[in-house]
């Protein structure tokens, strides 16, 4: 009897707006509304995303993790969620990383996405959805954060029953 356990591979399909819209918000300045202020000085990029951090005497906070480089391929062997506020990422440079999310709600597994990003992008996790912690890749990488605290825990964990895995993506051709 063969009692290896195979491995799904999730596809890594690009980070837009439209594939994003059941799970949060991308955050990026192409397509955003903008105007200048200062005097002309300085464009604002305005209402990027929409933050929902108040629940249950919740209050902002503004921090910076430091993730460090994946190698492929990633194994996805669990998921969180913070069901009482967003939770939104925006890289501090220009490096690479990825997102796995699933709908807010019971878990599905079926209903696993994951998206490539090219470090441009940041993305906010709406309120209850699904995600994998940070995917970073090629360096150390660090990101603000914008989520939630207060005095109620606020991160829900699974460890998933199936075994999953990211592989690189193919290089486009030319």
């Amino acid at each position: 009897m063969d009692t290896t356990l195979s491995t799904a591979c999730l596809t890594l399909e690009p980070l837009t707006r439209e594939a994003f819209a059941p799970f949060g918000d991308v955050i990026e300045l192409d397509g955003a509304r903008h105007f200048p202020i200062n005097g002309g000085t300085t464009e604002r990029f305005h209402d990027l995303a929409t933050l929902d951090v108040c629940e249950a005497g919740g209050k902002p906070l503004v921090s910076v993790f430091r993730a460090q480089p994946r190698t492929w391929p990633v194994p996805i062997a669990m998921m969180e969620r913070h069901p009482y506020g967003s939770q939104a990422f925006v890289p501090l440079g220009s490096a690479r990383y990825a997102v796995v999310v699933a709908p807010a709600g019971e878990f599905d597994p079926a209903r696993l996405r994951a998206f490539w990003v090219d470090g441009t992008q940041g993305v906010n996790y709406a309120k209850g959805v699904w995600h994998h912690p940070l995917l970073a890749f090629d360096r150390v990488s660090d990101f603000l954060v914008i989520d939630r605290g207060g005095t109620q825990p606020n991160c829900d964990e699974i460890d998933l029953d199936i075994a999953l895995e990211l592989r690189e993506p193919l290089a486009p051709a030319h």
